[in-house]
């Protein structure tokens, strides 16, 4: 992870763009996972800008603007669940992602959650694996009229340390 991945507040503005990252996400990143029709269905749900900005502006969203580019995006709903995490495909690996859901994770641990839950795509579902998260269950969700399978994966949240003051 790179100490230089700068993060700040989602702002309504960037709502064009993120859908446009979401899309392309999910276009290119998941195709060895899902089928066209699959992925059609999944992009479907940004298809209302306005309901999608209401999802963005109900959860604490973090967005990442590298060079004036969207580089990625995440959400943390409730204090506890990461309920959207969408890296571009140009930054895909390039430590977006994880500097994405570090800071959602301290945050949820900061307003007093003690465990984070996620609704992992198959694309995704190693990327958690990676970071902690453990299978819980399997889901196939509908969406539009096709099926997809996630997996809900936990955390535990370590808490905070204390100071080694005598």
């Amino acid at each position: 992870m790179s100490e230089n991945i700068p993060l700040r507040p989602y702002l309504a503005k960037d709502t064009p763009a993120l859908i446009d990252l979401f899309a392309q996400s999910v276009e290119e990143l998941t195709h060895e996972d899902y089928d066209e029709d699959q992925r059609a269905a999944w992009v479907g749900a940004a298809r209302d800008s306005e309901s999608f900005a209401r999802r963005l502006a109900a959860s604490t969203t973090l967005v990442v603007e590298i060079d004036g580019e969207y580089a990625g995006f995440g959400s943390l709903k409730d204090n506890r669940v990461i309920d959207m995490l969408y890296v571009h495909p140009y930054f895909a690996g390039s430590g977006v992602g994880s500097t994405v859901l570090d800071a959602l994770e301290r945050l949820a641990k900061g307003r007093g959650s003690t465990t984070v839950s996620v609704d992992a795509s198959e694309t995704a579902q190693t990327f958690f694996e990676e970071r902690g998260y453990v299978a819980q269950s399997r889901n196939s969700v509908p969406v539009e009229d096709q099926w997809l399978m996630n997996t809900t994966m936990t955390k535990t949240l370590t808490p905070a340390a204390k100071d080694n003051a005598p």
